[in-house]
């Protein structure tokens, strides 16, 4: 089994920065790719960046928000960590934060596709 934590969120004011964290424990030499999605009120879980084993390949959400230009994914394996760097925050950035990790290879993007999930980390941006 894997155990992943989140850390990082918080309320922050519209551009603002934050750093989401998510640390792995148990059977992390399991793990392949980490991602993180988001959920907001009344809305699906969705997917909003992934990072392959060994972190020289990532996605993005094609999304209208430009979550590509403004978040940065990265993980330290021999921390069994992964980051979520969020800049320019915006209101619609609002969300639970779930941190996910895979048994297969790729970059996987749909949320099936993920065998292990964290409990999630509130982040809320003000207008």
């Amino acid at each position: 089994q894997v155990q992943l934590v989140e850390s990082g969120g918080g309320l922050v004011q519209a551009g603002d920065s934050l750093r989401l964290s998510c640390a792995a424990s148990g059977r992390t030499f399991d793990i392949k790719p980490m991602a993180w999605f988001r959920q907001a009120p009344g809305k699906e879980r969705e997917f909003v960046a992934v990072i392959n084993w060994n972190g020289r390949s990532t996605a993005y959400a094609d999304s209208a928000d430009s979550v590509k230009d403004r978040f940065t994914i990265t993980r330290d394996n021999a921390k069994n960590t992964v980051y979520l760097q969020m800049n320019s925050l915006k209101p619609e950035d609002t969300a639970v934060y779930y941190c996910a990790a895979s048994l297969q290879l790729g970059t996987p993007t749909s949320p099936r596709q993920y065998n292990y999930w964290g409990q999630g980390t509130q982040v809320t941006v003000s207008s």
